[in-house]
């Protein structure tokens, strides 16, 4: 048996690997969709799209997520969380590849809807099922390691994409590789992940089969500190659609060939591979609120920055300190939505979050393509602005709730879960 103590490698180990396969899926995934990311916007508006147009198209995948993450998040707790993990994953594999047959701007936007769709059968299941996984003093932790193996995949995946390319795949290469990878994450979670019984809609106090939450659990869904994650997390999500929008035109304006569009992307993913598994756990151990703070100022300010700049090549550094800005931010608000998670809720929960989050990237996909018509810097400025009054309202809203937030409670147990007690810990 793993040792489960919290120090060392084995500690690491035992709190690890029960959501073992759903980071390694997480970084197969964004292995694909890092090598479409950087070339997605290029394609579709070489076929005649103007950049207007590309932000509704774009805006088609967190709109279908809107209606898409509750509805599957509130199925996912009623449910085998796998099934709509799978299912989400070799449906978004099946669409990924269409938009290389159906073109033209309809096409392009219902079949983004659809990917959109697919993937939000997917996210809030697995979210929830690294919630029902982990101990509540371990969830900023664990949603670090989640982040970084997202960031993971796509410090490669701009690389695979750009070597298929060059090497004569062009534009079909990314699609396909995309879709390749996202099968590949199926295969891993079908393989690896835990069959979990039906959950009960009852807790029983009494059973020792009763899920692991925090002492402090909240008994409402919309609680002060789910709120307020929402509304901070509409920042990020604006910046999100802002830049699928316009980031690749906004470099090749600067002078920036394919290559180092892809390099700024994976110099984004490695800030965020590097610092998310520490900046997760100084949120358990500190309080979520400082980092909170930190991080969207810090993404604020790279939004300014990158309106300074005329060199392509000195977005580098720029970008990576942004990653670094949301591998504070991104494991500290899901610490805070942790903690706003009534008990047996948790894929419901990531549901509402996600969806309510796209709120900003709908809005941002909209406004930047025709924001960037009128001036190519005008996009920043107004992701920096959002950015800084989505913390500020936030911040008002969560009061001192969210300011005194400390470390997150321990469970009545400590050890850390195993594999054998995930079905012991799915939500009643």
């Amino acid at each position: 048996m793993i040792d489960a103590r919290p120090g060392g490698v084995r500690g690491w180990l035992a709190r690890t690997l029960p959501i073992l396969p759903v980071l390694l899926a997480e970084a197969i995934l964004w292995l694909g969709f890092g090598a479409l990311l950087p070339v997605l916007p290029l394609y579709i508006t070489e076929q005649g799209i103007d950049p207007a147009t590309l932000g509704w198209i774009v805006a088609a995948w967190p709109a279908a997520r809107l209606l898409g993450e509750p509805a599957f998040g509130w199925l996912a707790d009623r449910g085998d969380k796998r099934v709509l993990m799978l299912a989400g994953l070799i449906a978004t594999a099946v669409v990924v590849p269409l938009p290389l047959v159906f073109t033209g701007a309809p096409a392009f936007f219902l079949l983004r809807a659809l990917a959109g769709l697919s993937t939000a059968a997917y996210d809030p299941a697995a979210r929830g099922y690294i919630m029902d996984a982990t101990a509540p003093d371990e969830r900023g932790a664990a949603f670090g390691l989640y982040s970084s193996a997202q960031m993971g995949g796509l410090l490669l995946g701009p690389a695979f994409g750009g070597i298929g390319a060059a090497l004569g795949g062009g534009y079909v290469f990314p699609f396909v590789f995309c879709s390749v990878a996202l099968v590949g994450a199926a295969v891993v979670l079908g393989l690896t992940t835990v069959r979990r019984p039906a959950p009960r809609h009852v807790p029983d106090e009494e059973d020792d089969d009763a899920p692991v939450v925090a002492p402090d659990a909240p008994s409402s869904l919309w609680n002060r500190l789910l709120v307020a994650a929402i509304i901070i997390d509409l920042g990020s999500f604006f910046a999100s659609g802002t830049y699928e929008v316009i980031w690749s035109l906004w470099m090749t304006e600067l002078g920036a060939d394919i290559g180092l569009i892809g390099l700024t992307f994976a110099a984004f993913g490695l800030g965020v591979l590097v610092l998310s598994p520490v900046a997760g756990r100084w949120s358990d151990q500190r309080g979520p609120f400082l980092f909170i703070v930190l991080g969207s100022l810090g993404a604020a300010a790279a939004g300014i920055l990158y309106t300074l700049l005329q060199d392509p090549i000195l977005v580098v550094p720029v970008v990576f300190f942004e990653g670094i800005s949301f591998a504070l931010l991104g494991p500290a608000l899901y610490a805070v939505v942790a903690r706003g998670t009534p008990a047996g809720r948790s894929a419901t929960t990531q549901g509402v979050y996600g969806a309510a989050g796209t709120v900003g990237t709908i809005v941002a996909s909209i406004a930047a393509g025709a924001l960037f018509v009128i001036d190519v810097h005008l996009p920043f400025y107004v992701f920096a602005v959002t950015m800084v009054a989505s913390l500020a309202l936030g911040l008002v809203v969560g009061g001192p709730a969210l300011r005194r937030l400390g470390p997150a409670p321990a469970p009545a147990s400590a050890s850390a879960p195993s594999p054998d007690a995930l079905a012991a810990k799915e939500p009643a």
